[in-house]
């Protein structure tokens, strides 16, 4: 039952790697820009909910109400001025550009709120859990994360194939030049992408700051699990990040079995494998 116990603790960490992961994937499926930034930006979330709940008084869930909204405005702004004027044919500039707002993003965090480690108290939700067998319990916010990355990652797929924003979504992924000379503005369609994967990163900071520790170092991390969540399940393919976010996690959790040591190496290694097998990931989108 130890093994089954892991496995399943694993499948729901894989929850938590999702929403790291989507948005990234978001971003790269539409743009085809790796954002560096991307961890720093959970963390930073994690900051502006604790910020809204020490003002407030909200429970940290409660503060998606407020940190959401100013998540996708920050991630709009930041892509229609500093992003969108470097993006062309040349994929180095808007990399380097991501790189800075890391830095900016680290230092930042580190100035305003020093490098003491931090966690937002949820209550009793934190370790409340339900036994569904004898010797195998699942805890209520782990279910939580998981259910919330199938919602999101449900929301995005209807977003993208059900709406015009999709609509303009795919076609600017597809061709660019041809999405502008269709009156497609190009410049505010990448903005709402970001401001769509910044609302994710919102959410997914807000539960990383109720489950773990985070610190303004943090996000390079986060940014490491999300990548290869991506890498995993295939470029591209959003139910694929979620089964991904999923391998990444049960790797992790078997490791951890095995001996502690082995908990994020094992990870490591199951990237590394499946990059070697099959590069574009298990489960590539169909172009």
């Amino acid at each position: 039952m130890d093994w089954v116990n892991a496995i399943v603790q694993g499948v729901l960490l894989g929850g938590l790697y999702a929403l790291f992961a989507a948005g990234l994937s978001l971003i790269f499926g539409v743009m085809r820009l790796v954002n560096i930034a991307h961890g720093d930006m959970i963390v930073a979330a994690a900051y502006l909910a604790m910020v809204v709940v020490q003002a407030t008084g909200l429970h940290p869930l409660a503060s998606a109400v407020l940190a959401v909204p100013l998540m996708a405005l920050f991630g709009y702004a930041m892509q229609r001025l500093l992003l969108n004027p470097t993006i062309g044919k040349d994929l180095l500039s808007p990399l380097l550009v991501t790189f800075g707002i890391s830095i900016i993003l680290q230092n930042g965090l580190l100035a305003g709120f020093t490098a003491d480690s931090r966690r937002l108290a949820a209550g009793g939700i934190e370790t409340a859990s339900v036994e569904v067998l004898p010797g195998l319990s699942l805890g209520v916010l782990p279910v939580m994360v998981f259910a919330a990355s199938v919602l999101i990652i449900f929301a995005l797929e209807l977003v993208f194939y059900r709406t015009p924003l999709g609509r303009a979504f795919r076609a600017t992924s597809d061709d660019q030049e041809i999405a502008q000379l269709m009156m497609i503005d190009r410049r505010h369609v990448f903005g709402m992408a970001m401001a769509l994967s910044s609302a994710i990163v919102a959410i997914a900071g807000i539960f990383l700051a109720i489950r773990t520790n985070f610190d303004p170092s943090s996000g390079p991390a986060r940014l490491l699990f999300g990548f290869e969540a991506v890498i995993i399940g295939g470029l591209g393919n959003l139910w694929g990040t979620l089964a991904g976010g999923i391998v990444l996690g049960v790797a992790q959790a078997i490791g951890a079995q095995i001996s502690p040591g082995w908990q994020i190496l094992a990870g490591h290694l199951v990237f590394f494998l499946v990059l070697a097998i099959r590069p574009r990931g298990l489960f590539p989108r169909m172009d």
